[in-house]
Order: C-alpha cells, then sequence, then structure tokens
C-alpha cells in the first residue's frame, strides 16, 4: 500500500532551548497543517564551555516539556534528542538536516539569545540556500534597536538613566510622570546584613521534585556527561510555565517582603535567603516579565511588601535585565574579547572544585556546583571580585560563569561578568570596578567566621586574600583608575600606605597569585 504523501513544509520554525514561549513572535502566522517546529538538543550545546550538570538538564528538562505541550496542542515537532542515533552534536548540523529532509520555504527564528548561536543559524541557512527570517523578541521591553536609539550620541550608557526611561515609557511603578514614592532608587534601603545570629527562619522556595521527564533527563545528563562538573541530586527548578507561574506566587507570598532590605545579605548553608529563583525561568521564557512585575507592583499596592523591596525587584528586571541585553548586543561580536585591565592569571583550578581554604569562595563555589545557583552578591562579591583582584583573564571567567549558572545564557551573563564584574570593558557598563577588601564580605556575611584568615590584615600570617589583592589592585591600577571621582576615597586611602608596606603587600600578593594561579 502506498504511504500517504507529506504536508509539504511551509515554514519551520526554530525553537531554541532559551525561548520556551508559544506566544512569541515565532509563532505568529502558523499553520498547524504547514508549518513545523524545529527543536534539537546537540552535544555543542554543553560542551563549547564546560557546562555543570544542573545548566545541561534544566535546558533540556524545560525543551522536553515544551516539546511535549507543543505536541499535545497538535503541533507538528521536529526534535532530535541527544541520545537520538545519529545526533550530528551542533545547532547547525542538525538544522541543515531537517532543511534537506523537510525543505521548507522559510526559516523562522525569535531573536536568539546569544551571538554565536545566531551565526550558527544563518550559516546553516545560507549553506542550504534557505531564507532566513528573525523576528524580534517581544519577552524583551526593549527591543535592539530601542536600544541603540538610546545609546546613540551618549558619552555613557548609564544604568540608572536608561531605568528610568523605562519606568516613563511602561508607566511601571510611575504615578503619572513621578515614580511611586517620589525617589527612582531605593538601593540605599537595601543592603541591610543579618545580624550574628543570622536570618530568622525564611520560608524555603518552592521546589519541584523531577517528574518522569526530568528524571530521565537527569539520568541521560549523568550518563553523557560523567566527568561534568556540578550534581543533579539536588535538581528541583521550574521547567514548565506553571511551574514558573508557581514559583513566582510562592516569592511575591513568602519571600517578596524581606527581600530588598537583605538582597544583599549572605549566610553559611542558605544559597536562596530571600531571592526569588526566577532568573532561569524567565531567561528560558517560561515567565514573562510583565506577569512578575504586575505581581510586584500588585503587592505593593495591597500593602503585601514594601516598596523598596519591590522596587529593588523591578530594577533587577526592568532595569538591570533589559539593560546587559542591550549592552551586548550593541557591543558584540568584539565585547566578548575585552580585556582592558590586561588581566592575565589562568582561572584558579578550585573554581571547579571549591577546594580552597579560603572560606567565602568555598561556600559560594560549593553550593554554585550542588545547585546551579548563587545570588548577584554572591557572583558579584565574592567570586567575581576574586578574580578581579587576582588579575584572572575575563574571557576564563566568562566561561566558568556561563558554564556553572542555570540561569545562564550568554546575552545576559557576559555583560554582567565581563563589564560589570570584570571591569573588562573599561566602563562601558560601570563607572568603577566594583572592588573591596575582605571587609566587605566580614560586613555582609558569616563567612569569615572560623575562616583561617583576617580580613583586616593585608600583609603577614593570616591576612586574607581579598584584602592583600584589594590594595595590590588599587597598586596596580592606580595609573588607569587613580583619577576616577567615584574611586577618590580608595586612592585616597592607598596612598596613606608607606613605600615599605606597599612592598610587603606586593610580595604577599605575589605568592597569593602564585599560589592559585595553576590549575
Amino acid at each position: 500500500m502506498e504511504k500517504p504523501r507529506s504536508q509539504p513544509t511551509r515554514h519551520l520554525v526554530l525553537v531554541l532551548g532559551d525561548q520556551l514561549d508559544a506566544r512569541s513572535a515565532a509563532f505568529d502566522g502558523f499553520d498547524p497543517a504547514s508549518d513545523v517546529v524545529w527543536m534539537a538538543e546537540v552535544a555543542a550545546e554543553a560542551e563549547h564551555v564546560w557546562a555543570t550538570k544542573p545548566h545541561i538538564a534544566i535546558f533540556i528538562s524545560a525543551m522536553r516539556h515544551f516539546r511535549d505541550s507543543l505536541q499535545a496542542d497538535g503541533v507538528r515537532v521536529r526534535y532530535r534528542q541527544l541520545d537520538t542515533p545519529h545526533n550530528r552534536g551542533s545547532l547547525g548540523a542538525e538544522l541543515e538536516a531537517a532543511i534537506q529532509e523537510l525543505h521548507p520555504a522559510k526559516l523562522i527564528v525569535v531573536e536568539p539569545g546569544e551571538w554565536r548561536v545566531q551565526q550558527a543559524l544563518l550559516e546553516a541557512a545560507r549553506a542550504q540556500g534557505a531564507a532566513l527570517e528573525i523576528r524580534p523578541d517581544r519577552h524583551f521591553f526593549c527591543s535592539r534597536d530601542q536600544f541603540a536609539a538610546h545609546a546613540a550620541g551618549r558619552r555613557q550608557l548609564v544604568m540608572g538613566t536608561f531605568y528610568r526611561e523605562m519606568r516613563r515609557r511602561t508607566g511601571v511603578l510611575m504615578d503619572g510622570d513621578r515614580p511611586v514614592g517620589a525617589e527612582w532608587s531605593y538601593d540605599a534601603e537595601n543592603r541591610a546584613r543579618f545580624g550574628k545570629k543570622g536570618p530568622a527562619e525564611i520560608p524555603p522556595p518552592r521546589s519541584f521534585a523531577p517528574d518522569e521527564t526530568t528524571r530521565q533527563v537527569c539520568a541521560l545528563v549523568n550518563e553523557r556527561f560523567p566527568d561534568h562538573p556540578g550534581g543533579l541530586e539536588h535538581f528541583d527548578w521550574a521547567v514548565t510555565p506553571a511551574q514558573a507561574q508557581a514559583a513566582l506566587e510562592d516569592f511575591i507570598q513568602q519571600r517578596l517582603p524581606a527581600f530588598g532590605r537583605y538582597q544583599d545579605a549572605m549566610w553559611t548553608g542558605q544559597p536562596y535567603l530571600y531571592h526569588s529563583r526566577l532568573s532561569a525561568a524567565m531567561n528560558l521564557k517560561l515567565l514573562d516579565p510583565r506577569a512578575a512585575i504586575r505581581a510586584a507592583e500588585e503587592a505593593y499596592r495591597e500593602n503585601h511588601a514594601p516598596l523598596n523591596s519591590v522596587e529593588g525587584f523591578v530594577r533587577q528586571i526592568l532595569g538591570w535585565r533589559e539593560y546587559v541585553r542591550g549592552i551586548y548586543w550593541l557591543h558584540m561580536p568584539g565585547y566578548a574579547e575585552r580585556n582592558e585591565l590586561e588581566a592575565d592569571l589562568p582561572l584558579p583550578g578550585f573554581y571547579w572544585t571549591a577546594e580552597t581554604d579560603m572560606r567565602c569562595l568555598r561556600e559560594c563555589i560549593q553550593q554554585t556546583l550542588e545547585y546551579g545557583y548563587a545570588h548577584h552578591i554572591q557572583r558579584l562579591m565574592v567570586t567575581g571580585l576574586f578574580a578581579l583582584l587576582a588579575g584572572v583573564r575575563p574571557a576564563e571567567v566568562h566561561e566558568w560563569y556561563l558554564a556553572v549558572y542555570v540561569d545562564a545564557v550568554e546575552w545576559v551573563e557576559l555583560p554582567n561578568t565581563l563589564g560589570m564584574s570584570q571591569f573588562a570593558d573599561g566602563g562601558i557598563m560601570a563607572t568603577k570596578p566594583y572592588c573591596a577588601s575582605g571587609s566587605y564580605i566580614r560586613r555582609m556575611s558569616n563567612y569569615c567566621a572560623g575562616c583561617r584568615y583576617d580580613p583586616t590584615r593585608r600583609v603577614g600570617e593570616g591576612a586574607c586574600p581579598f584584602t592583600t589583592l584589594y590594595w595590590d589592585f588599587l597598586m596596580r591600577h592606580e595609573g588607569r583608575l587613580g583619577r576616577n571621582p567615584r574611586m577618590a576615597l580608595q586612592f585616597r586611602n592607598l596612598r596613606r600606605l608607606d613605600e615599605d608596606e606597599r612592598r610587603a603587600i606586593q610580595r604577599q600578593a605575589a605568592r597569593v597569585r602564585e599560589a592559585v594561579g595553576g590549575r
């Protein structure tokens, strides 16, 4: 009996692992009778950086759940699993094979979140002579073109200025043309630390026990990538839109009220504290940022959460998140190669093992490897700060951050790492380096308690490597940064040191860098 001929493919709609939104522009005009969705799990996306197991698992699990939801709605999906026989291993090769098989009249994709991936899709389409339409990503409040227009003619792209523009444009937390509460930012109220007793009992974030699909993915990741760092014992992330919505509701009710005040604090054995755990769901497009902002605004209007908490949460989404995406696409691909401070130290091996006697680093890295998560101060002012002060190559720091966190997509990770954390872009993103001594970590955490190092000492036995490297960093970059008005106090304090103490610091810093510089 002759097999019925399959329906010709009109559009092949490409859905990437961080585009799991059935309402995206890729589906505008979608015809289930003649259009096909293409998705592919490929080893190259786990291996172009040494991705941790939680990072790999959350992407694949969320992709498979999205595939299943599309198919349940009658959508044809050409899906290549990682363990599919003869999987070609890269997005470009898999796309070329799909084009050869389906002969679509046109390819459609929403703007990818990574310049490398966008180039791979363009090259595959070009190699097969296929038309590729790249549609705007409506998930974001500010388009690439809108950000470029904002940046045109400005000498400095200040996030605060951009954030105000976004507040005015969207009406978020606005009373007419004025910000709610009369202030644009309540950051000064959001720097509290816990007392000696630590945080009070905090309701744990909503977690999601792996279902059969996720269990299969975790088994596959352990089998296929046995030597990759990290573990899956604690894997409980949202991998569907329904789970992401439940996580949002839990955060708003349980932790948003205290989030603002303690958002910069850190504490041993408390990976989440009052943070939302929503960034991964948002970056995979399981959760619309508009829904998160609406829920936070409503919590304020109903007197459930104070303004400083709500504004701090909104600023992370409407301000920083949109701002870093704009910076990324404005400056790529050259941005990834920036190294303004000429840092040349290899990434220390303990970033992959947590085997270090610096307790703050051990705590934050171990947490990262186990959960695929660390909050913004742990990233900026512990793991990122050490790399900055030691002079680690920014490209290697970037690759580590991209590999280890479940929410890491390059558009958001690269500017935050290269620009804000490492100051490798020379001030495109930040007006000064975020450099501090070990005293900052002692002030904002209990990590220093029981550590062999004293954060108040910069030289001698027991001197904190952070503190030693902080003063050495100022000396090494005094010519470059000494006239920065935002660092005037730091350099004024540096100039009080006599030559003998300067030399002692430099000698000790050299020993620290030599000790951690090998892999």
